[in-house]
This record gives structure tokens, sequence and C-alpha cells, in this order.
């Protein structure tokens, strides 16, 4: 029977357990959006996680739309990241970047006034997360093939700059509502041409920054995240099929792993297989890892049925930076502070305990 404590190769990612830390904002890089000597020990610090997903990463100025976190389009971004690869790699750590474009789900305050862009002039409901209910999303402006063709070559400097860092590979972001996500399903994308209607089109913006990241990281080197369900508006018709084309269409690129967010507990908490991801297994043969609200338990049954390879947990990993410690021995968990989030400095972001 495999645990979560067993090693996993991941294409060329070597994964000494399958304890992986999911990708999680913390927005402590600041106004000057730098990876910071914060940032490093806070990550160094999660090292025994099997893989270590970084926080979502802008990959230029026109795709940044949080307040405070941080970006890897300028030289002194890839010194900052490249400080905290050391640090994770010296206390024997794996760490990629997450490559993040927000789309529509940024803000003109974060654009020197100009407009988000995104596959549609459909506006998200909402407000901006890091900006406070008075800023809701304005409607983006709709992308032609030039905004395409520079935002897939965003993805490529991008995934230069990560590799240069020092990063053991890259993580495309096509969850959660942001840009990919918004071309994927049929709520936000509202297209006519030949990225939108059919899911093969909608699909064709992520397949191209997937050859293009590839092309640089290589495949062995390349994982990728997608999230079926309903996240920050971003809504289709028909997920299920939607995603399990989007499977298919990704098993020729023998990407080191595929990431994959749909929750696993009901409403009410009690433990549930997500049906979409479930879908998706079948149709993908590559690593897959599951992440949204697993705890031990749950997540040691995804593994025995086959429904994936490894799991990421998030908020435990913020609050229990020796989490896989923790699960190894059944030692107590740790809570984590929501309020400390996102609220600047040390305080609940690197001085939960140790065991």
């Amino acid at each position: 029977m495999i645990s979560l404590f067993d090693p996993l190769q991941a294409g060329k990612l070597s994964l000494k357990n399958r304890c992986v830390m999911a990708p999680l904002t913390r927005a402590r890089a600041g106004e000057s959006r730098l990876p910071n000597a914060l940032m490093a020990e806070y990550y160094a610090q999660r090292a025994r996680a099997g893989l270590i997903v970084s926080e979502a990463t802008a990959i230029s100025p026109e795709g940044y739309g949080w307040k405070d976190a941080p970006g890897v389009y300028t030289d002194a971004m890839q010194r900052g990241w490249a400080a905290v690869t050391k640090a994770v790699h010296d206390q024997g750590g794996l760490m990629v970047l997450q490559l993040w474009h927000m789309g529509r789900i940024s803000h003109p305050d974060f654009l020197d006034g100009a407009l988000p862009i995104a596959p549609s002039a459909v506006p998200a409901a909402g407000f901006a997360r890091s900006l406070g209910k008075d800023k809701p999303y304005v409607t983006p402006r709709a992308m032609v093939e030039e905004d395409i063709t520079r935002t897939v070559r965003d993805y490529a400097r991008a995934t230069e700059r990560a590799m240069d860092a020092g990063f053991d590979g890259v993580e495309i972001h096509g969850a959660n509502g942001y840009l990919i996500d918004q071309f994927l399903k049929d709520g936000p994308n509202q297209r006519t041409d030949a990225y939108g209607g059919a899911i093969d089109n909608r699909a064709r913006f992520l397949l191209e920054v997937v050859e293009t990241v590839i092309a640089v990281a290589g495949a062995d080197r390349t994982g990728l995240r997608l999230s079926p369900d309903v996240v920050q508006d971003a809504a289709d018709s028909d997920p299920e099929a939607l995603f399990v084309r989007v499977a298919e269409l990704l098993g020729p690129f023998g990407l080191a792993y595929l990431h994959v967010k749909e929750p696993s507990r009901k409403p009410d908490g009690t433990p549930r297989v997500p049906p979409v991801t479930l879908s998706m297994r079948e149709a993908y043969k590559g690593v897959m890892i599951v992440n949204e609200g697993y705890a031990f338990e749950t997540a040691q049954d995804a593994l025995d049925s086959g429904l994936a390879d490894a799991v990421a947990f998030g908020g435990l990993f913020i609050a229990n930076p020796d989490l896989p410690e923790r699960f190894r021995t059944e030692a107590p968990l740790n809570t984590p502070d929501m309020k400390t989030f996102y609220a600047g400095g040390p305080h609940g972001y690197t001085d939960y305990p140790f065991l």
C-alpha cells in the first residue's frame, strides 16, 4: 500500500514524500513585489514537504493584481527568488514556482489605470480581494490576437527567470478563476473566434501556454493546476465534460504532474470523492496531485483508492511547518490563524511552532 510518506517520481522531480505544500498567497512581498528574507525563512521552514509549490507569482506587470504579492518579471525579483530557492535547497527541499496571470481578477489600481485583460469583456462579480469592499471588479478589455501572443511570451520569459533563479520546475496556474481558467470556462469566455465556443477552442490558450513553458523548462519539470469548481465567479455549464476533455488533451505533453483543486468535503464538512477529479483521473494517466480540504485520513484514502498520487495541503502547511512529521508521528496539529494570512510581517507566518 502506498502511503503519504513514500517517495514519488514526478517527471524529473523526486519527491521524498507525497505531502505537497499547496500554493498559498501570503502577501509578504510588500509594495516592491520583491521576494525577501522573510519569505525565504518561511519556505525553508517547510522544506520537509515532498514538494513546495510557491505562492502565485505574477508573470508580468499586466498579470499582477494582488496587493503585496510577488512577481518574477524583473532582475531584482529573480534575485529575490534565487535567495528563496537557495534557502529551501539548503534544507533539502524541492520547490517549483507557480506562474500567475490574474486576467479580469486584477484592477486598474494595479495597472496604472489600465483595464485588466481577459478573454471577453465580462466582469467578475464581487470585489478585488486585497483592495477591500469599495473596489468592485471592472469590466475587462477583451484580448485581441496581439494580447494573446504577448501573454504567451510573458509565460515563457517568466519560466526562464524561474529556472535561472534555481527553481526545480514551474507550475502553470490554470485555476481559481484567473486568466487561463477564464479562457477554459464558458461563463467568462464569450468569444466566437478560435479561442471560444467549443471546448477544444477554449482550451487553445492553455495548450499554447503549456507548449511555450515546456519549451523552456521541459515537460518533466512543468506542472499545471486546474480547478473544476467555481472560484471567483468563473463557472462552466458542463465542468465534467470540459475538464475530462482538457485532461485528455494534456496527456500527450508528458507533464511532471497535474494538480487538481476540487473540494473533498461537502458543505456540511463530511468527506466526499470530488466527482470531476474522479472523472479526470480516469482520463489522465500521468501523476496527479489533489487539493482542497484534505486531512491525513482523507488524503491517505485518496492514495488508497487511486484517485491521486500525492495530496497538497494549504492551511495545514501554513500552521504546521513540519506537517509531514506531525502526520507521521500522529502529533497534534497547530490551528491556522486566518486573521494573519495576508496581514504582513512574521506573526502568523514564520512563528508557528515546530514539534
